[in-house]
Parts: C-alpha cells; sequence; structure tokens
C-alpha cells in the first residue's frame, strides 16, 4: 500500500467525491484534529443498524452529528430532527457498498493509492510516508485499516452509484416543459390585509393591559440597575491648564530642527505632448509641435493658457500646467535636471522624458534651508500642546484610578484633585447613555461585572475622552410595575389583536366572495381594501407587495380572470385575480438549454438515487441482510432533545 503513496502516474489519479454526502462527513470528523473522534471522547457502543456483517454504532452517528454541525450542514436547534434522517442516509450508503462487494466490484490497491493521496494531499504537507500517514491517523484515533477500509467502502458505493445514474437521459419535450416552467409569468390584481395595517385599528383599554400584565406577570421584569460614579478626563478641561511659553516651545523647536529642514525646491509648470504608444511619425509630428510651442511661449504668450489648450496632463493642464512645488526625488530624471537648472521664471528648451516633450518653466526657488522659529512657532504650539494634554489625561486617569481604588467613596475629591469631570448616576441600565461616555458597552460591560465599590478600568469615549467609574449600589432585578411596561404590553396586545382581526378578516373575504361574486373591485370596496396589480413575476419568484410566488402557484395553470384565495399567509390575507400572462420566449430557449439539460439530468439523478437506495434497503432488509435497531435510534434521538 505505502509503495503507491511514492508514485506519480498522473493517468491514474482518481477524482472522488469521497468527501460528498452524509457518510463522507463521519470520515471529515476522523480526520479534524481534535475532533469528535479524537481519543477521550465519550462513546456509545451500542449498535444502531447492521449492514451484512458491518455494524453501525451510536458512536459513528454521534460523530457524523458533530461533523456535520462543525460544517454548519443544519442549525443546532434542528439537531433532534435531523438525526432519523441522518441514520437512514448512513443505512443507505452502507447498503450500496455491501451491494456492490456482492456484485464482485472491487478497489484495487492502487486505485486506493491514488484516492488516498488526492484525499490528504493538503492535509499531509511535504509528501506522504508510511510513519507522518499512521502518526497523522493515529492522532484522530484511527488504525490504518479502518481508515481505509472506509475509504474502500465509499468507492465501492461510488462506482455502484455511478452505473446506476449512468444513462440518464433528458428528453426535448422534458426541455421545453422546464424552459415554459422557468419563464412563463403571470400579473395579479389583488386586495391583501396584513397585520400591519390592521393594528392601526386596534384599540388597547387599560383593562385589555391590565388582563395581559396578570396573565403574564411573569414574564414582565425589570433588569438590574446600577448606581456608580463617573471621572472623565475631558481633553479640553485639561487642555486650558496647559501653557506652553516662548521658551518652553524654542525649546522643543532646537530639540527637533530635522523636522523643519526642507530641501531645495522650485515651483514650476509644464506643457506635456505625450508620445507613449504612438508610431514614429506621429512622435515626429508632436515634436514640431513641441518646438512651435517653445518659439510661441519665447514670443510672449500665455504659458498657461498654452498649457490648457495643448498639454496633455490631465492632472496639471486644467491649472495652467502648475505642478506646484516640486522636490528632489519627486520627477523624472531628466525632468528634474531641467527644472532644477532654470533660474525663477526662466523656460527650457523642449526636453524628452519617457513620457513625451515637455516646455518647462520655474516660477519660484528656494534653497535649502531650516524653517525659522517665529514661521513654526503656531504649528509646534498646537503640536506640542496636543501631546501634553494626551500625556496629562493618561497619567490623571491613571493616578485618579489607583486613588479611587483606595478610597472609593472619595470620587468628588479625587476628580477635583486631577481635573476631571465628576458625574454620579443613580440606577442605570447596561443600555442606557451616560453623560459625557454616551452609550459604551465596553464601559458597561465593565461596571456590571463589579461588586460595590469596585473601580472600572480606563475606557476610551468619543471626543478624545477617558473615562473611569466606581460601583456605589445595585438594584437587583425585580418583577415589574404594569405601568413601567405598559408601552410593551400594549405592543403586545396589539399584535394578538391584529391576528384575530386577520383570522375574521379571512373568513369575512371567504364569505364576501359568495355573497359577492368575482367582481373583486366592489369585494375591495365592501372589505374596506385597495385593490393593486403587481409587476409580472415567474414561479421563482415573488409577487411585489404580497410575497412568494409559490403562494400563487393556480396563478400560472388558470386562465386569466380566475380568482386565486384568500390565500392565508404568516402576516396577511391575500386573495387575487389572474389579471395577465406573459408566455415564454421561446426564441431564447437555444441559449439556455444547457444549462436546463444539466439541471434537469441533476434532478433526475438524485431521483433515480433515492428510489434506487430505498428499493435497495428494503430488500436487504427483508432478505435479513439488514437489520435496525429502531428502539436505539429512538434513544439518540431523544439525548438531543435538550
Amino acid at each position: 500500500m505505502f509503495d503507491l503513496f511514492r508514485r506519480r502516474d498522473k493517468n491514474v489519479r482518481i477524482l472522488l467525491t469521497i468527501l460528498l454526502g452524509f457518510v463522507a462527513l463521519s470520515m471529515v470528523a476522523y480526520l479534524i484534529p481534535g475532533g469528535p473522534g479524537s481519543p477521550g471522547m465519550a462513546g456509545n457502543d451500542t449498535i444502531i443498524a447492521e449492514i451484512g456483517d458491518e455494524q453501525l454504532s451510536m458512536m459513528e452517528v454521534q460523530r457524523t452529528l458533530q461533523g456535520a454541525l462543525r460544517g454548519k450542514q443544519f442549525p443546532p436547534e434542528m439537531l433532534q430532527n435531523y438525526v432519523p434522517t441522518l441514520v437512514d442516509q448512513m443505512i443507505a450508503e452502507r447498503a450500496v457498498a455491501y451491494q456492490a462487494s456482492r456484485m464482485g466490484f472491487s478497489i484495487s490497491e492502487e486505485e486506493l493509492g491514488n484516492a488516498l493521496r488526492s484525499m490528504l494531499g493538503n492535509i499531509l504537507q511535504g509528501g506522504f510516508d508510511k510513519e507522518r500517514y499512521t502518526a497523522f491517523l493515529a492522532q484522530q484515533n484511527m488504525t490504518v485499516a479502518d481508515f481505509e477500509g472506509n475509504v474502500r467502502k465509499q468507492m465501492l458505493l461510488t462506482k455502484l452509484r455511478n452505473i446506476v445514474l449512468e444513462g440518464v437521459v433528458v428528453t426535448p419535450d422534458e426541455i421545453e416543459a422546464e424552459y415554459r416552467r422557468r419563464n412563463e409569468k403571470v400579473k395579479l390584481d389583488y386586495i391583501s390585509f396584513s397585520t400591519e395595517s390592521l393594528k392601526k385599528q386596534v384599540t388597547v383599554s387599560p383593562a385589555d393591559l391590565e388582563k395581559f400584565f396578570n396573565t403574564n406577570k411573569a414574564a414582565f421584569r425589570m433588569p438590574e440597575k446600577r448606581s456608580f460614579e463617573v471621572l472623565v478626563a475631558n481633553e479640553e478641561k485639561i487642555g486650558a491648564s496647559i501653557n506652553l511659553s516662548d521658551d518652553d516651545l524654542r525649546k522643543i523647536y532646537a530639540s527637533s530642527l530635522d523636522r523643519y529642514r526642507t530641501g531645495e525646491r522650485v515651483m514650476a509648470r509644464h506643457i506635456l505632448l505625450m508620445t507613449q504608444n504612438k508610431s514614429a511619425d506621429d512622435t515626429k509630428k508632436l515634436e514640431a509641435k513641441a518646438a512651435d510651442l517653445l518659439k510661441q511661449v519665447k514670443g510672449g504668450a500665455d504659458f498657461a493658457e498654452l498649457a490648457k489648450k495643448n498639454s496633455d496632463d490631465p492632472g496639471s493642464a486644467p491649472k495652467g500646467g502648475d505642478l506646484g512645488w516640486v522636490t528632489k526625488g519627486q520627477m523624472v530624471p531628466n525632468f528634474e535636471a531641467t527644472a532644477f537648472s532654470l533660474k525663477k521664471g526662466e523656460i527650457s528648451n523642449v526636453i524628452k522624458t519617457e513620457y513625451g516633450f515637455h516646455i518647462v518653466q520655474v516660477t519660484e526657488r528656494e534653497d535649502a534651508r531650516v524653517k525659522p522659529f517665529d514661521e513654526v512657532k503656531a504649528e509646534l504650539a498646537t503640536e506640542s500642546k496636543k501631546q501634553l494634554v494626551f500625556d496629562r489625561m493618561q497619567s490623571s486617569i491613571e493616578q485618579a484610578r489607583a486613588a479611587l481604588v483606595k478610597s472609593p467613596s472619595s470620587g468628588a475629591q479625587i476628580a477635583q484633585q486631577f481635573n476631571l469631570n465628576h458625574y454620579v448616576v443613580q440606577n442605570a441600565g447596561s443600555g442606557d447613555p451616560i453623560q459625557e461616555i454616551g452609550i459604551s458597552a465596553e464601559f458597561a460591560g465593565s461596571m456590571f461585572g463589579l461588586q460595590k465599590g469596585g473601580v472600572t478600568p480606563a475606557v476610551t469615549a468619543p471626543g478624545n475622552k477617558i473615562a473611569i467609574g466606581v460601583l456605589t449600589g445595585i438594584t437587583p432585578s425585580r418583577g415589574a410595575e404594569l405601568a413601567e411596561v405598559a408601552d410593551q404590553i400594549r405592543e403586545q396586545v396589539t399584535e394578538v389583536k391584529a391576528r384575530e382581526m386577520l383570522t375574521a378578516k379571512s373568513a369575512e373575504v371567504a364569505r364576501s366572495m359568495s355573497e359577492a361574486g368575482v367582481d373583486l373591485a366592489k369585494l375591495a370596496k365592501s372589505l374596506g381594501g385597495e385593490l393593486k396589480t403587481t409587476a409580472e413575476f415567474g414561479r421563482d419568484g415573488a409577487a411585489d407587495g404580497i410575497g412568494d410566488a409559490a403562494y400563487f402557484a393556480d396563478a400560472f395553470v388558470k386562465p386569466v380572470g380566475t380568482i386565486i384565495g384568500p390565500v392565508t399567509m404568516p402576516e396577511q390575507v391575500v386573495i387575487a385575480r389572474v389579471a395577465a400572462k406573459v408566455e415564454a420566449d421561446m426564441a431564447k430557449l437555444a441559449t439556455e438549454r444547457e444549462g436546463m439539460v444539466s439541471a434537469l439530468k441533476g434532478r433526475k439523478s438524485q431521483e433515480r438515487k433515492d428510489l434506487f437506495e430505498d428499493g435497495l434497503v428494503h430488500r436487504l432488509v427483508e432478505q435479513g441482510k439488514i437489520k435496525i435497531n429502531t428502539d436505539a435510534i429512538k434513544k439518540l434521538q431523544s439525548s438531543y432533545r435538550s
């Protein structure tokens, strides 16, 4: 077996569907480090089913369930309902593999080797060898024999399935019918009544509120509240206490002169005639044009106007060719050398760069220098003060927190000592806004995790603020009084009454239809509704305003004018009339044929597979080759009931 791992014959490499389907999930569970197949997992040796000589244990099913959960194959809350389906599929998969073996199918060592390389190539990096392979499986609590046995079963299953699914044929009539199904559309006239619209008609009395409250009192509780003091380091307040003299600023300036050194720079403008991707003839013409423009500029023509009309530089042309200040290293070499060789006001000859032909003019020059103190004083003062304020805020809040930990009852005095804002908050919920902080999940999380007298860590708040808090009191959760939850109850009662009204409206619609015939406009008026019309929609779409097309499937097979409904939906009742039908455009069938053939074959293959597996399992059960422990399945299902 292991010699095959060293072979690289690409002609025998097999692409498997080994990791597809429910049974494959059980194998994946084995291959995930730390997964349910790992050593130490609590197992159960109860036998779920016997297929030939093979046993399907409860532990295997549990392992597969966990693999499916990790792969998000279904929601965790559906686990109990998923168990019987999974067990049926695992039995069916093993039954097909068993039948394949009975029919003489086999898997050669070469086929198995190629399959394993295909499966594990991305897991066992660095190539296969016996020790790495064995060690890897041992980490998953599997032996080589067990693992390869599972792979062989899957390969046998795949071989027999492929034979069963061979020859799936889709007829032209089926293709045409599917095309019509996908492309036929209808339009509906309709009346609808929704719980949302009926809420406007609901009246909730004080007696309704009291009755609902008394019936559901246990469901209404007031959350835990907390009282605390908040100390806030405010940038503006602390900044007001910091003043920097000229001497202070000069010292900072002297210590950071390198920041204010500027290299030689020029203010330049240019006219560019692009030669990139141009032919030799076009390049000669552009060179002649550049020479003519230079002649005009040196003859006194307005440089900026010529640049706007002729330059190919989209960034500078609208600005008269202006490039602003240019320092060394910003431009391509030939342009830079020219620009820095010109005097103020001087115009270059036509120069060539990799972009094309340029005419350059320098409008200002500035030698390398150190910006003087007076020039940078204002900027330096702003930057320095901002940094000092930030440092002071950090220092103040840290010192205040240390003091507050020692003396939790001295919040006001500590805030004054360190120039912090101080607030007292009484009975706040975890989502309530706090002065200067607003709604802060970080602060609330810290505060609601404290014991009385505890101090929160420093928390940053909007507006460059830093806050700490000390817990002064806890108001436990309690049953609510009616007045405290009246608005919440009113919403719930309104919802209940609106749903009752919707049920009554549905009955009224049905009754009115029999009395009023099919005049939908009159019916709408009599019921206080409004007659509306949808846009055209298909079977796989939705009727705008009223929901999924599946609710109105009859509209696609009934003639125009047919009344559909009343259709009761989760949040509304609809009565509709087929207003128009749009037939499929058969001229476009050819462009969609390939995709429909593939989809129809897939659907037929699945149906054939299901029929084959169901029939095979039934026959093997009758022959006594499959024995199913229904009590064990029920026990497994009930174990996931929570």
